[in-house]
């Protein structure tokens, strides 16, 4: 599996169990940290534990596991390091005040249908 494939992987699992304005964004030319991000919300701290363990269930039924998890013991932010995809689960609060998604902005951002999925 691509880095891509994994990365939209990812995201169809988070829409499954309605994240907000997920956000894909190639980073491989500008980092070295990983080929993509995959950012997202969640409306609770909750809802990003749910999402977190919706895209870990997903990607185990297809032998692939996390290199590690970060912040599930935090309330508002989850990162999944699957090596060429970093996953980011917020609270929209966390999000908005962190802000990868301008901070990535040189990024180049993946347009998903997610009515192929």
């Amino acid at each position: 599996m691509t880095s891509l494939e994994l990365a939209k992987k990812i995201a169809f699992s988070l829409d499954d169990k309605k994240a907000r304005n997920i956000n894909v964004i190639k980073v491989s030319e500008i980092s070295s940290l990983a080929d993509y991000f995959v950012i997202a919300a969640g409306n609770s701290s909750t809802q990003v534990h749910a999402l977190s363990d919706n895209v870990e269930a997903t990607l185990k039924e297809i032998g692939i596991e996390p290199i590690s998890v970060e912040g599930y013991r935090s309330q508002g932010w989850i990162i999944l390091d699957y090596a060429s995809v970093l996953v980011h689960v917020f609270t929209q609060e966390t999000r908005d005040f962190y802000d990868l998604d301008r901070l990535w902005s040189d990024g180049i951002k993946v347009d998903i249908d997610y009515n192929k999925n």
